[in-house]
């Protein structure tokens, strides 16, 4: 990974170091704890906009209009999270995001310097999981009722859009698996101990070419949002409502691009979930 790459991932290692450096200092059984959580959540998601487009000559495809993604599709997503000493918080979240769909297209699209003529059936992949590790600072860790911790995450998109005729004779498809550097935080407030709301977000706007190292001017954002409301069920396990908004892309030409097409690519989407969900802490951990 390039060096600028890794100046981001030295904000994941603040955690472990500061933490490292704690652990020096005086034994108070009641400063030094660890809780390790897993969750799970299920859900629907509704795509409010997205759009790609292949090649500088290619089509600005709408999905919802051209590419059947104008109904909803299902959801889950997975997490692992270990607290220490009510001050370090790490995560490692999983999320799939696979979008399939079949449509008779209205108008000619090109992909990649193909032309997909109007009135063919062609199916769409759209698949985009990405995994994430993540480490915030949790900066009123006494505080019953409202937390509020901050940090940084390191996110890797593995991608695979795919473009091809019912019959099979048109296809095109591209790849690309990427780090992605991403800040963080999350607020929870707990007005008794029954209920809980809490606000996470990850995010970034920022040129990738500066990231990555390359002559090519790239643009990229993301952001993944979330409001949850929560219910204590007992000490180790709550349950949840999730509203998310997920959404970003990039912009811009690859110089390392193996074609067919000149390497271009502009790609945004904007979606909602709605999921349930379940938090269980792990006894004596």
């Amino acid at each position: 990974m390039k060096t600028r790459i890794s100046s981001l991932v030295t904000l994941l290692l603040i955690g472990s170091m500061s933490f490292a450096g704690n652990a020096g200092q005086k034994k108070d059984s009641t400063e030094h704890s660890i809780k390790f959580s897993g969750v799970a959540e299920i859900g629907f998601l509704a795509v409010l906009k997205h759009n790609v487009q292949f090649s500088s000559a290619g089509t600005y495809i709408n999905y919802v209009k051209d590419g059947g993604q104008d109904v909803l599709f299902p959801v889950n997503r997975m997490s692992l999270e270990l607290e220490v000493n009510k001050k370090h918080i790490w995560t490692f979240l999983y999320q799939p995001l696979r979008l399939e769909s079949t449509a008779l297209l209205s108008r000619d699209l090109i992909v990649d310097d193909l032309t997909f003529p109007a009135g063919t059936g062609v199916n769409f992949l759209y698949n985009f999981p990405f995994f994430r590790l993540s480490y915030m600072k949790e900066f009123r860790p006494n505080d019953e009722k409202f937390n509020f911790a901050f940090g940084g995450s390191l996110q890797i998109r593995n991608a695979t859009i795919a473009f091809e005729s019912t019959d099979g004779s048109l296809f095109r498809s591209n790849r690309d698996i990427g780090p992605v550097p991403v800040l963080k935080f999350r607020t929870r407030y707990s007005p008794n101990k029954k209920t809980y709301s809490e606000f996470e977000a990850d995010g970034f706007y920022a040129p990738i070419s500066y990231l990555n190292g390359s002559d090519n001017e790239v643009v990229g954002a993301i952001l993944d949002a979330s409001f949850r409301q929560g219910l204590v069920i007992n000490k180790e396990v709550n349950a949840f409502l999730n509203l998310r908004y997920l959404g970003g892309g990039a912009v811009g030409s690859s110089d390392d691009d193996p074609g067919p097409g000149d390497g271009y690519v502009k790609n945004w989407l904007h979606f909602s979930t709605v999921t349930a969900g379940f938090v269980y802490t792990f006894p004596r951990f």
